[in-house]
């Protein structure tokens, strides 16, 4: 039996919103039924530190029960048992950067990125260092990434996390991500960078299940105004990509404005200078949406990823892929 829990009223143009794009009256009713119920508690382990298997041993002789959910990816782990409030980052595994305390869906953008050992990515909006950590554990510490973030605040906690994890592999660097590309390109052709991601900053309608202030702090106008700045993200890296290189967009909300409609406008941009790949993740997700409120997407949306709660009992994501092509 799924436990429930209390939560906030969602606003109502929120809910008007979701309905448009849940259309289907028992889809939406286990929406909100997902939002209900607390999330699952999941972490990633650190490769760098230690093998899963060896993690998994480590865990569950001190009692925890471990769900490993993708065959694929050993390393996404579920812990099944009651903890105890703060025992997951107070556990000593923890403290010593074995394992990061990461929600499932979270991991997603990483695993399309497909990391490879001795490359140069950039990871333009970092903190707090989910997935710097999770792209320096999957290039088993070589090669080089640039973790970049413009808040201070937020740089600390980036800068804390890097280095339990033991990520010697990341450059931190403070500025605007769209000023930082800037720079980068007056360095090409000597400078150019392999594989890019852009986990960009949202509304966040995907994290109402972790994060219940989340529904207070909707706003229809955040949702206006995000998607200058995740075009802008996303144009200014493109061009310190080499040509063939990858760049992953994702962000944890579900609104058209920043998901399709960012992808469209940029492929409209650069067209003939990118496309969009289809999505491999080991979870189940929708195609993206070739309409909303009266504006067409291009068909080439749908090679998107859209992550619901009520699919995956995670929370709810979006995934671009683009490819440059020169």
């Amino acid at each position: 039996m799924i436990s429930t829990r209390k939560t906030p009223e969602p606003k109502p143009l929120f809910l008007e919103r979701m309905k448009k794009l849940l259309p289907e009256k028992k889809d939406f009713q286990n929406y909100l039924n997902t939002l209900k119920t607390p999330p699952i508690k999941s972490i990633r382990c650190n490769k760098i530190k230690i093998s899963p298997s060896e993690l998994k041993k480590k865990l569950e002789d001190k009692g925890w029960k471990i769900k490993q959910p993708w065959k694929k990816y050993p390393e996404a782990m579920i812990i099944e048992s009651e903890l105890e409030p703060g025992e997951l980052g107070r556990a000593v595994e923890h403290i010593l950067g074995y394992y990061y305390i990461q929600e499932l869906a979270s991991m997603l953008p990483v695993i399309a990125l497909e990391p490879r050992e001795n490359e140069f990515i950039l990871d333009l909006c970092a903190a707090p260092g989910s997935k710097t950590t999770q792209l320096s554990s999957e290039m088993r510490g070589t090669g080089t990434i640039i973790a970049n973030e413009v808040s201070m605040g937020r740089l600390k906690i980036l800068a804390s996390n890097l280095e339990r994890c033991g990520a010697v592999n990341t450059i931190i660097s403070r500025k605007d991500g769209i000023a930082l590309c800037k720079r980068l390109a007056k360095y090409t052709p000597k400078i150019k960078v392999d594989k890019i991601l852009v986990d960009a900053p949202c509304s966040g309608e995907g994290t109402l299940r972790s994060s219940l202030k989340t529904y207070k702090m909707w706003n229809i106008k955040t949702i206006k105004n995000l998607p200058k700045i995740q075009k802008a993200l996303i144009a200014s890296a493109l061009e310190i990509l080499k040509p063939k290189g990858t760049l992953i967009y994702s962000t944890c909300t579900h609104a058209p404005e920043e998901n399709e409609g960012v992808v469209d406008s940029i492929l409209k941009e650069f067209e003939n200078k990118i496309k969009l790949e289809k999505i491999n993740i080991p979870i189940k997700s929708r195609e993206g949406i070739t309409a909303w409120e009266n504006e067409e997407f291009s068909n080439e949306v749908k090679k998107c990823a859209r992550i619901y709660p009520q699919d995956t009992n995670t929370e709810g994501f979006f995934i671009a892929k683009f490819t440059k092509i020169k």
